[in-house]
């Protein structure tokens, strides 16, 4: 992975002033098509004063999890503990919520605004244990650029 050239690409997708629905659709279009082993790529968000989050835009198959409450899932979990979350085989997992008999690892990363988790990016691959330091800094990265958009709109 060409962890600079993905950086500065998501660089650009954020400073190019599109709608926050197109940037973030981009930014998932951006890291599924270019990254071999991530096979599904979203944001979610939280819902408002729930306690539940909310599919944003992603990239990959349609999945039926667009609520996830609190503590359900891998998501969900994240939502709860404000930390990465990086599952290497699905199948060990205990609270996990499938997504379909292909994702075999999971990566969730908390995107944090003033200290709180306001939401989350999701990668899903068919592959097992393919997550590495560089996915978790660039995708640590992605969520301190989104942090630079407008999510209100997302958030309420």
């Amino acid at each position: 992975m060409d962890i600079k050239l993905r950086k500065k690409n998501i660089i650009n997708i954020i400073n190019n002033n599109s709608a926050i629905e197109i940037t973030l659709q981009n930014i998932c279009n951006e890291l599924k098509q270019n990254i071999s082993y991530y096979n599904w790529v979203g944001f979610y968000f939280k819902n408002g004063n729930k306690n539940e989050l909310k599919l944003a835009q992603f990239s990959g198959e349609p999945t039926e999890h667009t609520i996830i409450p609190f503590g359900k899932g891998i998501c969900g979990q994240v939502a709860v503990s404000n930390e990465n979350f990086i599952v290497q085989d699905v199948s060990e997992q205990d609270n996990y919520i499938s997504c379909g008999f292909k994702v075999k690892s999971e990566i969730v990363i908390p995107i944090f605004v003033n200290g709180a988790n306001i939401g989350q990016i999701d990668v899903d691959s068919h592959t097992i244990n393919p997550f590495t330091k560089k996915d978790t800094e660039l995708l640590e990265f992605v969520c301190e650029e989104v942090t630079k958009l407008n999510l209100k709109p997302l958030i309420e």
